[in-house]
């Protein structure tokens, strides 16, 4: 009987936490689908704001956007990440200086690093607009796809590669056939992660985007369209966002826990 009381409390607060989280998040969701102008008082259901998303312009626009960054950054984010894994996993017994600074954008809040990339463009006399938010996502999310295939690293004998080379096979034969298969899932939940912040981000974006709409994203369009007022159709535009994100954590978390189909 003593027993059950703590449990019970742990229960109710475990609830509390759980509802304070994601409370406001299925209110967004709920009121996406009201049909009435005021974003806070339900009339009614009705799907009219997710139709008028897709006969807006300027969202359409930022969307593209939006997914020409995360594409273009997500895949060299992976590389250079994967490869940069691999590089401090060799050296990890010979220092930890460099693992300290490759995780240091992790660390560092996105306004400093913000700025920072501003007055690093600014220094260059670089004109800024989506080649410079990639560039600014794939600093940012390299740690990321870095620790999650160093993960994967940490349980892989390296002897394996030893014996490969000494049967003479080209160190090209034993990344593709050897390490890569084995990092695979971690490149590829790194990868779904990245793409993930890459497609939330807004601070560094919203610095490194440039003057005009051109190379504006998705997260800025929302923040503009936020001044004059929260409307239905930002409750449609930030329910479609949030459900990706979550689609495709879910995911991430999943091909890094269990691996790709097939291995």
């Amino acid at each position: 009987m003593g027993n059950r009381a703590p449990l019970s409390l742990m229960l109710m607060i475990l609830a509390a936490v759980f509802a304070f989280l994601y409370l406001p998040i299925s209110v967004l969701f709920a009121l996406s689908f009201n049909e009435g102008g005021m974003p806070t008082a339900w009339s009614g259901f009705s799907v009219k704001w997710y139709y008028l998303l897709f006969q807006d312009k300027d969202i359409i626009h930022a969307a593209f956007n939006t997914l020409i960054v995360a594409v273009i950054s997500t895949i060299l984010a992976a590389i250079l990440g994967t490869l940069l894994a691999i590089g401090v996993e060799i050296r990890r017994r010979k220092g930890r200086f460099l693992e300290t600074m490759i995780f240091a954008p992790m660390i560092i809040p996105d306004i400093v690093l913000a700025i920072a990339l501003l007055s690093f463009f600014s220094l260059l006399d670089v004109t800024m607009g989506l080649h410079t938010i990639i560039v600014s996502h794939v600093v940012f999310n390299l740690a990321f796809v870095c620790s999650v295939v160093r993960a994967r690293l940490k349980g892989f004998d390296w002897s394996i590669v030893e014996a490969s080379s000494d049967l003479g096979a080209p160190i090209l034969v034993t990344l593709r056939r050897i390490v890569v298969p084995v990092l695979m899932p971690a490149v590829v939940a790194g990868s779904l992660l990245a793409f993930t912040l890459s497609v939330d981000e807004f601070i560094i974006a919203f610095f490194t985007a440039g003057a005009g709409r051109a190379s504006i994203t998705l997260p800025m369009q929302i923040f503009s369209m936020i001044r004059f007022g929260v409307t239905p159709e930002i409750n449609a535009l930030s329910t479609i966002v949030m459900t990706v994100s979550v689609v495709i954590l879910a995911v991430s978390q999943r091909v890094n826990r269990g691996g790709l189909p097939g291995q």
